[in-house]
């Protein structure tokens, strides 16, 4: 808790002092994300890792502290404005942790980092693309459904909120479909993967290879 006050201290130093045209200080921004990052996937936080009495008691005092963070992490990106790409796509990774985190509300509110993400490449990229983030997304979520995270719940999640935010866009609304869809379909495909490695049958591992690949 302590420490949840002191790194909400250094937001708000942040966006008061470090965040005009002139006085933008990108090392420091991004020590602010990986340190916010880095408590709100703390393991000693990961409520539903503990019992259902120990979550309670811990709730009921402290609240759940990775929304809190996460929340003003979603903040502290829209506040970065025009700087927004400064991040892309060194960010897609760390944000792509927070979304991982098994929470319903701090899902939908990260979730939409990415489209943001997109949207920001596209209009600043002189190729009116999103190959960076794409390829960066695709990347990072291979790693960490192999280290065991994501989940169907986040699947069928991150389809529906790519999918809701791309068709308002005027230009984005067929590439953003297309991509929704490619990373939904690989998810499950990585999922099945990993569910399936334990199988004792070499058949089904196979398949799930193939598709996979």
């Amino acid at each position: 808790r302590v420490f949840l006050r002191a790194v909400n201290q250094f937001a708000s130093v942040l966006n008061r002092s470090f965040l005009d045209q002139s006085s933008f200080e990108l090392q420091l921004w991004n020590n602010y994300f990986h340190l916010a990052v880095a408590f709100l996937t703390h393991e000693s936080l990961q409520l539903e890792t503990f019992s259902q009495a120990k979550r309670n008691k811990i709730i009921k005092k402290y609240g759940d502290m990775r929304k809190e963070i996460g929340f003003k992490i979603r903040d502290m990106w829209y506040n970065l404005g025009p700087h927004k790409i400064k991040f892309i796509p060194a960010m897609v990774g760390p944000i792509l942790e927070v979304t991982l985190v098994p929470e319903p509300e701090l899902r939908r509110a990260t979730i939409p980092i990415f489209f943001d993400m997109m949207q920001c490449e596209f209009n600043f990229s002189g190729n009116r693309s999103f190959h960076m983030f794409e390829n960066e997304l695709i990347t990072k979520l291979d790693q960490e459904v192999e280290g065991g995270r994501g989940d169907e719940q986040y699947k069928i999640l991150l389809e529906k909120l790519l999918l809701e935010h791309c068709r308002k866009h005027k230009f984005l609304a067929a590439p953003g479909e297309v991509f929704a869809l490619l990373v939904s379909s690989l998810l499950e495909n990585l999922l099945d993967y990993r569910t399936i490695m334990h199988d004792e049958s070499k058949e089904n591992r196979m398949s799930c290879t193939v598709n996979l690949l």
